[in-house]
C-alpha cells in the first residue's frame, strides 16, 4: 500500500471516530447524558429508553447539599451531550464549571414552569395556624380533583424556594416535558420515540398520583402530621394535604430551645411518627421522638426507584399516621 493510500485510509478511519463522537448520539446510538440525582435518572431513562445512557452526579447516600463530582466524574462530564439539571443548589456552582468544560453540553433546566413553594420552618406560636390553613395548587392549569394541599406558610414567612419539586407526581409531569423537549434536541432523529414515550410516562404519572391520593384520603384528618428532620416531603405534603414539619434550623441542627419549641409544636399536632433520610444525621430526631412518643422511620426522598419509592413513601405514611 502506497503511503499516500495509507494516509488517505488513517484520515478517514479518524474522520469517522470524530464524526460518531460529535453527533446527536454516541456511537452506539446512545445520548450520553448526566442528571443531578437518582430520580431524575429514572425520568430520562422512562423517557429515553435504550437510546440513553444515563450518569448521575450525586451518588446514593450522597448529600447533595454538600456534593463535589469527583475527577472521574469530571472527565465523564467533558464528554457529556447533555445535562438535565433540576435546581437543586449545586447546580449554582458546578453548571458554570461543567460548562465551561464542554460547551457544546447542552443544558437543560427540567424545573422551568413548575410551580414551587417556600421551604417554611415550623415555629411553636404558628402551630395553630399552620395546622388549620389550606391552600390549593395547580401544575400548568391543572385542575385535580383530589388536589387538596394543606399548607404551611405565612405570606410574610416566604424563605428559599423548595427545590425537591421531583417528589409531586403532578409536578413531576412538567420535568417529564422538559426531560423530552431536551433530549429532542439533543437528538432530534428520534423524536418520535421520545414523544410516545412521554406520552406513556405522563399517563402513569396520571394514574400514579390517583393511587397516592386514594391513600393519602384515608388517613385522619387529626393525625395528618408529621416530622422531618430536613423538609423534603413538603410538595408530597401540600398535593395530598399531609403537614410537614421541619426539625432543622437552617439546615443545621436545632439549638436546645428550638428543640423544645419543636416537641411542643409536634405535640399540639398530635405527630406520632418522625421520617429520617439517610443523607442527614438523625440523632435531633430520636431526641424528639423520644419526647412525643413517636417512632423514627427512614425514608429517602433520593432513591432511583422513583415511582416504587413514591408508593413506598404512600404506604409507610398512610400506615404511620393512620
Amino acid at each position: 500500500m502506497a503511503v499516500s493510500d495509507m494516509v488517505k485510509k488513517v484520515f478517514l478511519v479518524a474522520l469517522g471516530l470524530t464524526l460518531a463522537w460529535a453527533g446527536p448520539a454516541s456511537a452506539a446510538g446512545k445520548v450520553r447524558a448526566f442528571v443531578s440525582i437518582l430520580p431524575q435518572k429514572y425520568f430520562v431513562e422512562r423517557i429515553g429508553g435504550e437510546l440513553t445512557d444515563v450518569s448521575v452526579l450525586v451518588q446514593p447516600g450522597a448529600n447533595p447539599h454538600m456534593y463535589e463530582p469527583t475527577p472521574r466524574q469530571m472527565a465523564a462530564l467533558a464528554k457529556a451531550q447533555v445535562y438535565f439539571a433540576i435546581g437543586i443548589n449545586l447546580e449554582d456552582v458546578w453548571l458554570p464549571k461543567l460548562k465551561g468544560a464542554n460547551r457544546d453540553m447542552l443544558v437543560v433546566r427540567t424545573q422551568e414552569g413548575v410551580d414551587k413553594i417556600p421551604m417554611i420552618e415550623h415555629h411553636h406560636d404558628e402551630a395553630e395556624h399552620h395546622h388549620d390553613e389550606a391552600e390549593h395548587h395547580h401544575d400548568e392549569a391543572e385542575h385535580e380533583g383530589h388536589d387538596h394541599a394543606a399548607a404551611h406558610s405565612d405570606e410574610h414567612d416566604h424563605g428559599i424556594l423548595d427545590p425537591h419539586i421531583w417528589l409531586d407526581p403532578v409536578r413531576v409531569k412538567t420535568i417529564a416535558r422538559n426531560t423530552c423537549d431536551g433530549l429532542v434536541r439533543a437528538d432530534p432523529a428520534h423524536k418520535t420515540e421520545y414523544e410516545a414515550n412521554l406520552a406513556a410516562f405522563l399517563n402513569e404519572l396520571d394514574k400514579l398520583d390517583a393511587t397516592i391520593a386514594e391513600a393519602m384520603a384515608a388517613i385522619p384528618v387529626g393525625k395528618r402530621a408529621f416530622m422531618v428532620f430536613h423538609p423534603s416531603w413538603g410538595y408530597f405534603a401540600q398535593r395530598y394535604g399531609l403537614t410537614q414539619v421541619a426539625i432543622e434550623a437552617g439546615g443545621n441542627e436545632p439549638s436546645p430551645r428550638h428543640l423544645a419549641e419543636i416537641i411542643e409544636h409536634g405535640r399540639e399536632l398530635g405527630v406520632t411518627v418522625v421520617f429520617v433520610q439517610p443523607q442527614f444525621s438523625k440523632r435531633s430526631a430520636e431526641v424528639i421522638a423520644s419526647e412525643l412518643n413517636a417512632r423514627v422511620l427512614p425514608l429517602d426522598p433520593l432513591a432511583e426507584d422513583w415511582k416504587g419509592n413514591l408508593l413506598h413513601a404512600a404506604e409507610a405514611f398512610g400506615r404511620a399516621l393512620s
